[in-house]
């Protein structure tokens, strides 16, 4: 999941004392060390989402996304003859609530892994009881760091191009695009100072001369009339956007009203339905990246999508969050049909590092090893064209960082 500020710092001591209590309790419950077991006519499987609270809007797509994938997988008969049991509980976005949650999941509901959860510090908080002492795997966690990868960590497998490896797609895709002069606007949090910090780099290896500056604004700011001002004041030749998507769309509205039009290119929290919905004509031309392609597009995994959902989540909108689910829940289904015999956490694992090409068709062919845990570092262009986001092209590597 995106890492919105919300509550993501304000308890880490806390988190690490909840994760060892969990991780005890566990132990003296007489929780089986080696991961959970298979079933002959099931794969149970669960997941943490904020269904509640203030990122809802997130979680709940995102699980419409999935289990319209494992509903339409299970009416074809399933995985290798077992149908897919998705067990999802409502953290809040809270890591207190996820290691909860986890204990639930790994202890009672006996799931063999972890698919499709949502949340950075929430994951985190989880790690020592789910991977370290039940040996249970988290997979296609919607969030991530970098961190989580180098080195890789024993059943933690990623399908999220890092926020990293975002920015340095946009940057390098503005200075192609003949900007000289860019300003990167982003909230003054440290995870978005961290995003903003690597456009510079990426620029100047695409072209040496390009000067970057950046612009802190306040998170959650609502009135960006000062901050246009400043923008103005600074004349680039580009915008690089890494805020929220309500950010985003103030920015753009007051742009508009401002008179200011210049090239605006954001990182993948900025593509979402909601930016153009707040924005409305003001979102016009935008250009950002994404982690899968556009909702829209002709392309007949798309379609297949679009028509599940309609299908099977009937009221839920086909657009950008519930693709994510329904991308994280085919690569995992993908993978598991690889499968010969039980279908347990050790097999789940040992069959992540030997899927070397999987392609979801809706995202990048992800490609993991016993050595590599990320399965791609690249990214969808999209251009927001009559109100709505269009991809444009195919899925595109940015250059290598650092």
């Amino acid at each position: 999941m995106y890492r919105i500020i919300r509550r993501f710092r304000r308890a880490a001591a806390t988190t690490a004392v909840l994760a060892v209590v969990a991780l005890t309790a566990n132990a003296c419950g007489g929780q089986d060390s080696a991961g959970a077991a298979g079933s002959s006519s099931e794969i149970h499987i669960g997941a943490w989402l904020p269904l509640s609270g203030a990122v809802a809007a997130y979680g709940v797509p995102q699980k419409a996304g999935a289990d319209a994938y494992f509903k339409m997988l299970n009416a074809k008969g399933g995985i290798n003859g077992r149908k897919v049991r998705w067990t999802v509980k409502d953290n809040a976005f809270d890591p207190q609530q996820t290691v909860q949650i986890a204990r639930e999941l790994v202890g009672q509901d006996k799931v063999v892994a972890i698919v499709n959860a949502n949340g950075t510090s929430q994951a985190e908080a989880a790690f020592p009881f789910v991977l370290t002492q039940s040996k249970v795997p988290i997979l296609n966690e919607q969030g991530g760091a970098e961190s989580w990868y180098k080195p890789p960590r024993t059943g933690l497998f990623g399908t999220q191009t890092l926020y990293e490896d975002q920015a340095a797609a946009i940057a390098a895709w503005a200075v192609q695009d003949g900007a000289k002069k860019i300003l990167v606007v982003h909230s003054d949090p440290a995870a978005f100072v961290n995003v903003a910090k690597q456009v510079e780099p990426v620029a100047k290896q695409v072209d040496p001369s390009v000067e970057v500056n950046r612009l802190a604004v306040k998170f959650q700011t609502t009135d960006y009339t000062p901050v246009i001002s400043k923008v103005k004041a600074d004349k680039p030749q580009a915008v690089i956007l890494i805020l929220t998507s309500p950010e985003a769309a103030a920015f753009l509205k007051e742009a508009k009203l401002q008179g200011l039009s210049l090239p605006t290119y954001a990182y993948a929290p900025v593509a979402a339905e909601s930016t153009v919905s707040l924005a409305k004509d003001a979102a016009e031309g935008l250009k950002a990246v994404q982690l899968v392609r556009a909702p829209s597009d002709p392309d007949p995994a798309v379609k297949e999508f679009r028509t599940a959902m309609a299908k099977y989540e009937p009221g839920q909108t086909a657009g950008f969050l519930a693709l994510w689910g329904w991308s994280n829940a085919k690569v995992f289904a993908e993978i598991a049909k690889t499968i010969k015999g039980p279908v347990t956490s050790q097999s789940v694992i040992t069959a992540y590092e030997k899927a070397s090409a999987v392609d979801p068709g809706v995202s990048p062919v992800m490609k993991f090893s016993a050595s590599d845990h990320l399965g791609t570092r690249s990214v969808q262009r999209v251009v927001v064209k009559n109100g709505v986001w269009t991809s444009v092209g195919d899925f595109y590597t940015p250059p290598a960082r650092g």
